[in-house]
């Protein structure tokens, strides 16, 4: 047999089709990568499922939009995306097939019951090394420089808590005034990144984090010092520990919310009773213990000697705001509470004819509860019970009916109605305030010694029980101040029906369940819809729903809805400590504040209060994303840009970021 050469082996036929095969095939491949990086249309291999979000196209890329949106404006105006019925996107990106969560155990499954430790390289970058902004784009038309990293002495820093240069001006300091808002003068803004402490750690994931929190992470034991003999707060070796005590509840948090419960059932935690005020809340362990109740509580506290009550509360997981009884209103509606709460809270609330407990007054739901747990209730000493008597005697004139006197606790009930108040006397105090005060204007406004009016109606004192209130339209509804062209209740629902389907969308194509989010906040909240949703969806977490002053006040239906939520404008600081939240979410925020202030502003105020390893969602129209992006970038922010499912030629995108650990 004549045996096979290499000239013989290329000219078989075999041999022959199996090249040009090979050939042809190089040929298409490079011909359609050219096509798709060119100019033209996008050759699509693989078809993107319906209903989805993608990283866009566009991503990194600037367009001069300006022109197509002028020309748009002048014909046909943008509709607000906070008013409009919006139709469903269900906005869900596909899955990352490399993307895993959890540990291995030692059967080999993959499970998420462990102790967070320290944070995974890739989230931590050393920031003092760089000194530019990588970016793929060489086309932008917004630029931002980087960052710098604030000095390590502000890593704690309220910038409207903590303006010593104002609080210096202040003329009198008598009645708290130095505890409240006194934001820097324009100019004068934050413009660096607040660093944590050294030694800061991914935080000790919920439920866990009720009892124990790193000590790396709020590194401060005055506290402990101060409040150690009363079962408030220990710490043991690297933890701060909560034995959910307090000073008047001795035998801990749930016996004393047992004993509440006892003298007044009617209060039904987690029925009638679901949104609780906390004041003067310590580590707000009664906020924390009611949480499992299904009661939602608001702990808040000043920001004074003991100064990280509140960022103790918030590394536990537990609801809070720094606030404080001085000379303004709190930044919550009227009717907002079913219960306020006091226990030692230190506030004279008869000084200045009641004008303090007037504002509770104001805040307190119809037929709601006052209980005051404090040392004039149950001590019979001269000075004390005087005190007693001066509170007895205006509760009186306040109409307040005392239920219950038992032990440490007095609890009040306030009327359902105007009626006792206008049968009183003729020149009774505190008088009702002027039918043209309205008690759901909270920004900046001061006190009043007067009674703030219930509505005639009765809107605030008829909310049904938990959790049926969630999805029942509330009466208040109807009477804040909404431009809208659809009736109130249908746009109530359809947000509801949006925010339900994105979110099942988020769930399961970001797998949010795995993020373990616990404090959250809703930078620009409507009716609740986003809340609502994560509800729904079984989340163990609590959002804070902000209501911007630059739109309706839609307060008021939050708390009936039995949801939590504050006034705010976010061209100022928010009165809560750095690396407080775990999601911060904004839709259709930036489109409407940029008329008022920089975005920048509110980025670095987003980072801030933004927990390292936490993620910003923000939602918003095409014209806002480039900027944006670059001022995340320019934290340090790992930032992609997502198409909605209307595909990339829609007018709203979505800035998906992640905070990384920042080094020196």
């Amino acid at each position: 047999m004549k045996p096979l050469t290499n000239t013989n082996l290329f000219k078989t036929p075999l041999i022959l089709k199996i090249t040009a095969f090979t050939l042809i095939s190089i040929t298409f491949f490079y011909l359609g990568k050219h096509w798709s990086n060119g100019g033209y249309q996008q050759l699509l291999f693989f078809s993107t499922p319906e209903n989805s979000i993608s990283i866009s196209p566009n991503n990194d890329r600037s367009f001069n939009i300006t022109p197509l949106i002028s020309l748009n404006q002048s014909d046909q105006p943008l509709p607000d995306q906070a008013t409009t019925i919006s139709p469903h996107t269900d906005e869900s990106p596909p899955p990352d097939p490399n993307r895993t969560f959890g540990i291995i155990d030692s059967d080999g499954k993959m499970s998420d019951d462990f102790e967070a430790g320290e944070f995974d390289p890739d989230i931590v970058e050393n920031w003092g090394n760089r000194s530019e902004i990588e970016s793929g784009s060489k086309d932008l038309r917004f630029r931002a420089k980087k960052y710098e990293l604030c000095p390590v002495s502000m890593r704690e820093y309220i910038p409207c808590l903590d303006n010593v240069e104002a609080i210096k001006r202040l003329k009198s300091t008598e009645k708290g005034e130095r505890f409240e808002r006194h934001c820097p003068e324009k100019g004068n803004e934050l413009n660096c990144l607040v660093p944590p402490p050294e030694g800061y750690r991914p935080p000790i994931p919920w439920p866990r984090s009720r009892d124990e929190v790193w000590y790396s992470n709020v590194p401060h034991s005055r506290l402990v010092e101060d409040k150690g003999g009363q079962n408030w707060i220990s710490k043991a070796k690297d933890k701060f520990t909560f034995p959910g005590g307090g000073t008047q509840f001795i035998h801990g948090a749930d016996k004393y919310l047992d004993q509440i419960s006892e003298m007044v059932p009617d209060i039904a935690f987690g029925n009638h009773t679901r949104v609780v005020l906390d004041v003067g809340c310590g580590v707000a362990s009664f906020g924390a213990y009611l949480l499992s109740r299904n009661v939602m509580t608001m702990s808040i506290a000043p920001k004074d000697v003991h100064e990280n009550q509140i960022q103790f509360a918030l590394e536990r997981g537990v609801p809070a705001m720094v606030a404080a009884f001085a000379t303004h209103r709190l930044l919550y509606p009227s009717q907002a509470f079913e219960l306020i709460h006091c226990s030692r809270c230190r506030i004279n609330w008869t000084r200045d004819d009641g004008i303090l407990l007037l504002e509770v007054n104001r805040m307190l739901r119809a037929g709601g509860y006052f209980a005051w747990a404090a040392q004039p209730v149950y001590k019979h000493e001269q000075v004390l019970e005087e005190q007693w008597e001066e509170m007895f005697n205006l509760t009186t004139r306040l109409c307040w009916e005392l239920v219950k006197k038992e032990g440490y606790i007095a609890i009040w009930r306030k009327p359902l109605n105007n009626s006792c108040y206008l049968s009183r006397e003729t020149g009774a105090k505190p008088h009702l305030c002027d039918s043209d005060d309205d008690p759901d204007n909270v920004w900046y406004v001061d006190l009043k010694a007067c009674i703030s009016r219930l509505p005639e109606n009765g809107y605030g004192a008829n909310v049904s029980m938990w959790p049926s209130r969630l999805n029942t339209p509330p009466d208040r509804l109807q009477s804040i101040q909404y431009e809208s062209f659809i009736a109130r209740k249908e746009l109530l629902k359809a947000e509801d029906k949006f925010w339900s389907e994105t979110i099942a969308g988020y769930v399961r194509a970001w797998r949010w369940k795995k993020f373990k989010l616990r404090n959250v906040m809703d930078m620009k909240a409507g009716f609740g819809g986003f809340a609502a949703a994560l509800i729904e969806q079984g989340f163990d977490c609590w959002v804070l729903n902000v209501v911007p002053v630059s739109g309706s006040n839609t307060l008021p239906v939050l708390y009936d809805r039995g949801l939590l939520g504050v006034m705010h404008d976010w061209c100022e600081p928010f009165d809560t400590y750095p690396r407080t939240y775990d999601l911060l979410h904004a839709a259709g925020l930036f489109s409407v504040e940029r008329k008022r202030c920089n975005m920048s502003t509110i980025m670095l105020e987003m980072d801030r209060i933004l927990r390292p390893g936490g993620r910003a969602y923000i939602r918003d129209s095409l014209d806002v994303m480039d900027e944006l992006q670059q001022i995340a970038k320019a934290m340090g922010w790992q930032a992609t840009v997502r198409d909605t499912s209307e595909g990339p030629h829609a007018s709203y995108r979505i800035l998906t970021c992640d905070k990384h650990l920042l080094r020196p």
